[in-house]
């Protein structure tokens, strides 16, 4: 790991509260309260009422595209139903395998990563630091890939006459997806083992698999060396079963699931024998898409599961270099739009009320549940590597993929994966050309004036990672309720074998509160041989727009019934942007740094759709806790002339360094340097960060990682 040189200095600008109004696709709505200056107005929208694909000429991350929320179903839903839940684990059929709060996390395509995580090991991102901080402190730590198409043709070098750790070279790209030859240096690992000394990351890496005669082992050796235990293994193929006709055009036509097999035999080989790889077992495979390769035992079905592969044998084979099985599964794709050939594009109106249901979530999983039974009988994780909304490959949904609608679907799959025994995915982001992004950086030339813009899903990390906790024993059900009604989701989560938390889900979007529901919660009981074991108070975290009311089932005269709400709300399923958690908010376009802008609003009464409640009393005793995770101020911006902009009243009163001092406290930008060693100490756990500074309101640290 590169070391770090810090500066320290201080400002003293009070963090001024106000109330904002912020316009969404329903007019103005107000965020109150918020800091001052944060939240740029948001222009009003109306929504789009023509038929066919989406049609912005802009980045596609940043569109305007907003859609008309379904209609509600006819006959609607029972508003007032009954969830009854044993308390203890014994007593339930069909819990999950144990889960950890890790669940969901994050692939980052290779090409992107010098726009997301930092430009090199000296100069990390703030607000991707604050994000991956925000997810740490509910579950412990957060997975993050590095890899994709582009991993498949990257190759290491040396060092760049520019001095950059990566570049792109599009032209020798020769397949649909565009996709571009990487070149990198060790200083991409160094940037993510600096990130792993500040935020417990921790990393997977892929193995280019373009040419398996001549394997490229570097990244695998390198990050081995550098990322130490901060590494959770390597990918091996980036969807193999598109490599021949059915996609990118890697390999011949013919290529099948015996043909991977016998690369995956090359890459065995050659892993062995390499003695700079001492971890034999980390290897990742086979990530297929699914759907494509014949399987050998039936060759007339192409399965979506990954049965192609495991059919071969290929995990009893090969399991002395297996870590984890894994797919890569997106809900649609909106290919026809962005690469016009035999098909025509989907109709952009029809494409967001299919995702307002509990169906996707069954039928996503429903392809990978025999995988997720062999896992287990294995011994192997299941990972789903890639996922979104919609192909990474072609750019998502406009309206739909970066939408609240987005939000609620992921949750609502996230927790389906969950309780079908997956054990992981990701969340892929992409660059600036995408809407499906979890979290997306401003635009190079435009970072000195702009901040991040957060995607809907990334709250949905948030909200699962927060349902599953850190103790790594959360056993996940569907429970169905509402006799089964697709719109009315609910799961219990057991910790340690208690009920602990339990989430309620409304797809319904009804701004005249005709939908809401009272769902009445009976926990234990005779039915379930166990005492009633309602509590006195439950304490509530929720998601959504249309409304849902809990009523503990239990008499008046025996407790309170009184619940701590914190609301995760926007206007309408088709928003965009004005979306606040318990009164907070990442912000909106071009506003996010990574921390909550506003005072967290904690308060009683029923609470919005997709409920998180918490029921145990030690999921209480969390739910009461305060923030606790040590995020970062200000934004870095890479234009790094005439940028720092520091508030005159602070350089007046400022004593800064006395001139005796001055040298001595210089530190070196050459490693092994005189200077490079001085100065240095290992962050604590309040310390900012902050690698160019704009306008700083708090403490702040600026920080070098030599």
């Amino acid at each position: 790991m590169h070391p770090l040189l810090l500066t320290t200095f201080f400002t003293l600008l009070p963090a001024v509260l106000a109330e904002v109004t912020v316009y969404g696709v329903f007019g103005s709505t107000t965020a109150t309260p918020a800091h001052s200056g944060a939240d740029a107005p948001i222009p009003t929208t109306s929504y789009v009422t023509t038929h066919g694909p989406a049609r912005w000429t802009g980045l596609a991350a940043y569109n305007d595209i907003y859609l008309p929320p379904p209609p509600l179903p006819s006959p609607a839903p029972a508003s007032t139903f009954p969830i009854s839940v044993p308390r203890g684990a014994a007593n339930v059929n069909g819990l999950s395998i144990p889960q950890a709060g890790t669940f969901f996390g994050f692939s980052i395509e290779m090409s992107v990563a010098t726009q997301l995580i930092g430009t090199n090991s000296s100069h990390l991102f703030v607000p991707f630091l604050n994000l991956m901080a925000l997810m740490v402190e509910r579950a412990g730590a957060v997975h993050v890939r590095v890899g994709g198409n582009t991993q498949e043709t990257a190759f290491m070098v040396d060092s760049f006459p520019d001095g950059r750790i990566m570049e792109k070279n599009k032209e020798d790209a020769s397949n649909p997806t565009s996709t571009p030859v990487l070149a990198f240096t060790a200083d991409l690992i160094y940037m993510l083992s600096n990130v792993s000394s500040l935020v417990n990351v921790k990393w997977y890496l892929g193995v280019p698999f373009n040419d398996t005669n001549h394997l490229r082992l570097e990244i695998a050796e390198r990050g081995e060396e550098i990322l130490g235990d901060n590494l959770l293994g390597f990918q091996a193929g980036n969807e193999p079963d598109l490599y021949g006709a059915n996609g990118h055009g890697h390999r011949p036509p013919t290529y099948g699931p015996w043909d991977y097999f016998g690369e995956f035999a090359q890459l065995t080989q050659a892993y062995g024998n390499d003695t700079k790889i001492t971890k034999k077992k980390t290897l990742i495979a086979p990530s297929t898409q699914g759907g494509n390769w014949p399987d050998p035992l039936n060759p007339n079905s192409r399965p979506l599961g990954a049965e192609p592969v495991w059919n071969t044998g290929f995990v009893q084979i090969y399991d002395e270099y297996l870590a984890a099985l894994a797919v890569e599964h997106y809900s649609n794709e909106n290919c026809a739009d962005i690469f016009p050939g035999d098909r025509e594009p989907q109709d952009l109106l029809t494409v967001l009320a299919p995702y307002l249901t509990h169906k996707p979530g069954l039928g996503l999983v429903q392809p990978h549940l025999n995988s997720t039974m062999l896992a287990q009988a294995w011994g192997k994780p299941f990972l789903v590597f890639e996922t979104n909304t919609a192909s990474s490959s072609c750019g998502g949904f406009p309206g739909v993929s970066d939408a609240f609608a987005s939000a609620l679907w992921a949750l609502d799959y996230g927790l389906q994966m969950a309780h079908s025994n997956f054990t992981g995915a990701l969340f892929h982001a992409g660059g600036q050309n995408v809407t499906y992004n979890p979290f997306t950086a401003a635009p190079t030339n435009e970072s000195s004036f702009h901040q991040w813009t957060i995607g809907p899903i990334y709250y949905s990390a948030l909200v699962v990672a927060e349902a599953l906790g850190s103790t790594n024993t959360s056993r996940v059900k569907d429970l169905l309720p509402n006799n089964g009604n697709e719109f009315t989701p609910a799961y219990s989560i057991y910790e340690n074998d208690q009920l602990a938390r339990m989430v309620l889900i409304n797809f319904l979007d009804d701004p005249t509160g005709a939908h809401d529901y009272v769902a009445m919660i009976n926990v234990g009981g005779q039915q379930f041989g166990e005492a009633n074991a309602v509590p006195a108070q439950v304490k509530v975290k929720s998601e959504s727009r249309g409304f849902v009311s809990m009523a503990l089932a239990r008499p008046r005269a025996e407790g309170s019934h009184h619940t701590a709400d914190r609301y995760l709300l926007a206007p309408t399923m088709s928003e965009k942007q004005n979306i606040t958690w318990a009164g907070q908010t990442l912000g909106g376009r071009f506003q996010v740094d990574g921390r909550w802008k506003g005072t967290e609003d904690v308060k009683t009464g029923a609470a919005p759709g997709a409920a998180l409640v918490f029921i145990s009393d030690a999921a209480q005793e969390q739910a009461a806790a305060p923030e606790s995770a040590s995020t970062y101020p200000t934004t870095v911006v890479t234009k790094t002339a005439n940028t720092v902009s520091v508030d005159p009243a602070v350089v007046a009163t400022s004593n800064g360094n006395s001139g005796k001092d001055r040298g001595s406290n210089r530190g070196g930008t050459s490693q092994g340097g005189t200077n490079a060693a001085r100065g240095m100490r290992a962050l604590d756990a309040g310390s900012a960060l902050v690698a160019v500074l704009g306008g700083v309101q708090a403490i702040a640290l600026s920080v070098a990682l030599l």
